[in-house]
């Protein structure tokens, strides 16, 4: 299945549009359609424009209410838990870090757990917003188990990524990973395309190595068994132990200091139940901020500067290839693939809108051919 560019600008527009038609106002829309395009923009496909059926089937089943008010229900001048009464996880997100931020400013460190959300976009999001800021960023969330525990054959343990940011010269320290060896979105990517996952990344419902998207995917929402495997595979050999660590890491950060729902309990009785964490630091409460960032900045040189292995040109530091996949996405477009497009042109539709001043011919060609029973 091949892939269609839009210039960026263009799938911006799309996003607001969508959204505010699925209930949202403008300033929400505009909030949620930043999440997203930030990924897209990123490279990140799997947590971009392709969630946005996903939203949209969200709210029409009720799992997210679009008039949700975030409460806050436990606060103190360093801390906070919101309760986000099902919300859009990417508004709770975006309340949550600005609080964690103001926090961070006076009391030089903000840590916010929210409980009772929804899928959130890309953890890094969250943490760019501190960094941006000039502060240190944390956010991490849990989401419907698809980790297998070391050594087990159900999912029990989200996806459940961590991000950090930092200011740095001349990039900023970006780093934003799940605690399994891929996310549920990379494994959506690969069924779309009907592509056999790489080997170590799944387990079927009997915890053997699978290959099928589509089973694997099957049994999650099922909770047949199987998922996706830590990072570091299914054996502690390869740090399998490690990864099952830091997703519980992120689940305590999330679930449990916000006595919300667990990984295991997400997406059941109608309900998602997501949780997330966020912290923002304060630098300038460790000394002069301007100093640690270049401290921090000559370091992440140095790395750069390393010698390199054979056959290789250079050395990467987290934050550097999002930077240059951004800059070429808004110079050059952004692909989405053809299924993508589809799904896309079939939710308009539904929505009443004008597809083809988004996707032109493709939408007349491709009109309700392969996704409109999903409406």
């Amino acid at each position: 299945m091949g892939y269609l560019t839009y210039p960026a600008e263009h799938l911006d527009k799309f996003c607001m549009e969508a959204f505010c038609k699925f209930g949202f106002s403008e300033a929400e829309s505009r909030i949620i359609s930043d999440v997203l395009m930030l990924s897209d923009l990123y490279g990140i496909e799997s947590h971009g424009m392709q969630r946005l059926v996903r939203y949209h089937k969200g709210i029409e089943k009720g799992t997210i209410v679009v008039d949700a008010k975030p409460e806050v229900v436990f606060d103190t001048p360093i801390s906070a838990v919101i309760d986000a009464h099902d919300g859009m996880g990417q508004l709770v997100g975006h309340t949550a870090m600005e609080i964690a931020i103001e926090k961070a400013k006076t009391a030089g460190v903000g840590i916010v757990s929210v409980k009772n959300s929804n899928h959130y976009g890309i953890a890094g999001y969250y943490a760019k917003m501190a960094c941006d800021a000039g502060l240190v960023g944390f956010s991490c969330t849990n989401s419907e188990a698809i980790m297998v525990p070391t050594f087990g054959k159900l999912a029990m343990i989200g996806s459940n990524p961590i991000a950090m940011s930092a200011p740095a010269e001349p990039y900023p320290f970006f780093f934003d990973a799940s605690t399994t060896v891929v996310t549920r979105g990379k494994l959506e990517m690969y069924n779309k395309m009907s592509k056999p996952l790489p080997e170590g990344w799944a387990l079927d419902k009997d915890g053997h190595p699978s290959t099928d998207a589509a089973d694997v995917l099957k049994n999650i929402v099922a909770k047949n068994g199987g998922g996706i495997m830590p990072l570091g595979g299914s054996n502690e050999q390869l740090g399998s132990h490690k990864g099952y660590g830091w997703g519980m890491v992120c689940e305590f950060f999330a679930s449990i200091l916000s006595q919300g729902v667990t990984s295991n309990y997400c997406m059941k009785n109608g309900k998602s139940g997501i949780c997330h964490g966020f912290m923002a630091i304060n630098p300038a409460f460790f000394g002069n901020a301007e100093d640690i960032k270049a401290h921090f900045s000559k370091y992440l040189q140095d790395l750069r500067e390393s010698p390199k292995a054979d056959g290789q040109e250079r050395i990467y530091t987290h934050g550097e290839k999002e930077i240059a996949a951004m800059e070429d996405r808004k110079a050059n477009g952004i692909k989405v693939n053809e299924n993508t497009v589809r799904e896309m042109v079939d939710m308009a539709n539904y929505l009443g809108m004008d597809v083809k001043a988004y996707f032109g011919d493709f939408a007349a060609d491709n009109n309700s051919q392969m996704f409109s029973g999903n409406y």
